[in-house]
């Protein structure tokens, strides 16, 4: 059955969703760049009418989601990524921690509830059905779970290559749009970031397959691998950094075992140039992060080398990502299920990068501030621009006393005080 087309009215008003939602809806929709713009302005506009509205919102980039427009929405997340740090800063995002991999399974068995399912699409290369645009990742199971799915389709979205293709006839309600796309700059690099991702570069060889976030430890070791041969890209999200491995031929994708010749994402998190390049591009597929994220594909990929970011470790080498203090500024993400995977995985590594200190205080700390992201026992190799010390296998005295290597040299003597305590116990 063909979808209903909801209009655009012709002063730009908004669609009127209010005899498509019904008081107390879930709703589940797009994150991260691939964010159905209208349709949540549209939401924001009219929750208060409608009435006792949620929603899950895993990111958000578009500057559309503050604590004040989602005044009469109740949101909650997997942290607290982009704009939503403001509204966990106002006391009004509720987390569920939980990793990537484990949403879409969440939403199947109702754990996350989805009446209504909102997503930004554009036709797919082969013209039959709708491709995921921008997002994957858990959006195909909101799309499966949901009563009503409402889609935007953006004339500016790139017609990705997609796992999954949204059948025309699963849509109940579609909107026209063109409009620009939410873009996410590269991050400045500074000296330290260099000197972060040289020691990084170190793991990284030919045929290497990457998984890599967004910013700019990230984006200043993918310019240092440019040389490599052969690499291969599994990851979660990608940047415009991917099509500047692509470009200088370093990125061929020609040893993995599964997907040769592609890169696999599940989201696209970059600019209008890393748009342009997926746009019906074969050599990139857009995956839900059922297989992004899954032990089985990611236990088949050798090489992995993992690279992901800390908001500190303490000296046993416990990870924190999300939280120091009260303040909630990260989330748990895929960080567990690859920091597992690349140090299980033969000939690859795991890497937790981040920098030394934070003003006046260390980020290698006796203690953690905050929650445990990554147990220690998964923790491979964390790296500061001081070094990199390599964990996995040894005990905690001896992780102790390599971490206060790396550390900050104005706090390695309190933390080798600490360190010296950890290992006279040995645990």
């Amino acid at each position: 059955m063909a979808s209903t087309r909801l209009a655009l009215e012709a002063d730009g008003s908004l669609p009127d969703l209010s005899g498509i939602l019904r008081r107390g809806d879930a709703l589940v929709w797009g994150h991260a760049c691939g964010e159905p713009a209208t349709l949540i302005e549209s939401v924001l506009a009219q929750a208060g009418s409608i009435g006792g509205l949620r929603a899950f919102a895993a990111s958000s980039f578009s500057r559309l989601l503050s604590a004040d427009s989602s005044a009469d929405v109740a949101l909650s997340s997997m942290g607290a990524i982009g704009s939503l740090r403001s509204i966990a800063r106002a006391q009004k995002l509720s987390v569920i921690p939980c990793h990537v991999g484990q949403i879409g399974g969440m939403i199947a068995d109702g754990t996350i509830p989805c009446d209504v399912a909102l997503v930004q699409v554009a036709p797919t290369p082969a013209g039959a059905g709708y491709s995921y645009g921008l997002i994957g990742d858990f959006v195909p199971a909101a799309v499966a779970k949901a009563r009503v799915v409402i889609a935007e389709l953006n004339n500016r979205v790139p017609r990705t290559h997609s796992m999954q293709i949204l059948p025309e006839d699963r849509i109940d309600y579609l909107v026209e749009t063109d409009r620009p796309l939410t873009e996410l700059a590269r991050g400045t690099i500074s000296d330290i970031d260099r000197s972060i991702a040289r020691h990084a570069a170190d793991y990284v060889g030919d045929n290497s397959i990457l998984q890599v976030g967004i910013g700019a430890v990230p984006e200043a070791l993918m310019q240092l691998i440019a040389d490599r041969r052969d690499l291969g890209i599994h990851s979660g999200m990608v940047g415009d950094s991917l099509v500047d491995l692509y470009e200088c031929g370093a990125l061929t994708n020609a040893t993995k075992p599964n997907d040769r010749g592609v890169s696999i994402t599940g989201a696209l998190i970059g600019s209008e140039r890393l748009y342009r390049f997926a746009d019906a591009n074969p050599a990139l597929l857009l995956c839900p992060s059922s297989y992004t994220h899954s032990d089985a594909v990611l236990s088949a990929l050798p090489g992995l080398v993992s690279v992901n970011s800390a908001v500190e470790v303490d000296l046993s080498g416990q990870v924190n990502a999300e939280q120091i203090g009260e303040s909630y500024i990260g989330g748990t993400g895929g960080q567990v299920d690859y920091v597992r995977a690349g140090a299980r995985s033969p000939g690859g590594r795991s890497l937790i990068v981040l920098p030394s200190s934070a003003g006046d205080k260390s980020r290698i700390v006796p203690t953690l501030n905050g929650p445990v992201t990554t147990a220690r026992s998964e923790v491979d190799v964390v790296i500061t621009e001081y070094g990199a010390a390599e964990l996995k296998g040894h005990s905690i005295g001896e992780r102790a006393r390599r971490l206060v290597e790396i550390a900050h040299p104005d706090f390695r003597e309190t933390l080798g005080r600490a360190a010296h305590a950890l290992i006279r116990r040995g645990y």
